[in-house]
């Protein structure tokens, strides 16, 4: 099975490295498409590939890769156990923000990246990345907040290159990481006690009918 999925992975690869969608791959290098575990826990979604990575086709290899090698580490994991991508897979031009006609184009192979690798935890790096979980969410308020959605958590957390620019994040950044662990196992812990992973509180249970004591208790349905 996972072999299956590592095969399908590596498709979606494939066409993301010939993709002309939207104008990001002229003057590019390399796509990079994303790279990781297939049987990832945890996976994070950066903004888009800077001049290292378009240089290596690989997510997350500069400056900023380098912190999160060490943010991963706090919770002694390697990146080789998580799987990292971006919302845009070509680098834009001269690091600029990628573009919601951008982001929209490359929408289609995270989808099937996520279906895919199925994570516990999506941890969202930065502002463009947290928006398609936290429409107009501010990073600096709802950062380290989980939302447990889709039977999964998904994680708003600041850009490396954010908090490399900016010290004073460093802590907050560091605290919010060294919670992943935790998210982990509460979205098990929902998934085998049957508890709902929305925000939407469940229905009340029907109360029991005059002719029976009292009905068996019903199962939260998954949501």
């Amino acid at each position: 099975m996972s072999e299956d999925r590592a095969a399908k992975l590596a498709e979606i690869a494939a066409e993301v490295r010939v993709c002309t969608a939207c104008r990001l791959h002229q003057g590019t290098k390399n796509a990079v498409p994303g790279y990781g575990d297939v049987n990832a826990e945890i996976l994070f979604i950066g903004e888009g590939p800077g001049f290292n990575e378009d240089e290596q086709g690989l997510p997350f290899v500069g400056r900023s890769g380098k912190y999160l090698d060490y943010l991963l580490n706090l919770i002694d994991l390697k990146r080789e156990q998580v799987f990292i991508t971006n919302v845009v897979k070509h680098r834009p031009p001269e690091n600029r923000d990628p573009m919601p006609d951008e982001i929209l184009a490359c929408k289609h192979f995270l989808d099937r990246q996520i279906a895919l690798i199925q994570p516990l935890v999506i941890a969202t790096l930065g502002r463009f990345s947290m928006e398609s979980y936290f429409p107009g969410g501010k990073i600096t308020k709802i950062h380290g907040q989980p939302k447990y959605a889709d039977d999964r958590a998904y994680f708003p957390m600041f850009h490396p290159a954010y908090v490399l620019r900016n010290d004073t994040m460093r802590q907050p950044m560091e605290e919010d990481v060294k919670r992943l662990p935790e998210l982990i196992a509460e979205v098990k812990r929902r998934r085998v006690g049957g508890k709902p992973t929305s925000s939407t509180p469940p229905e009340p249970e029907a109360p029991p009918t005059p002719s029976k004591p009292q009905d068996p208790p019903q199962q939260l349905k998954l949501f």
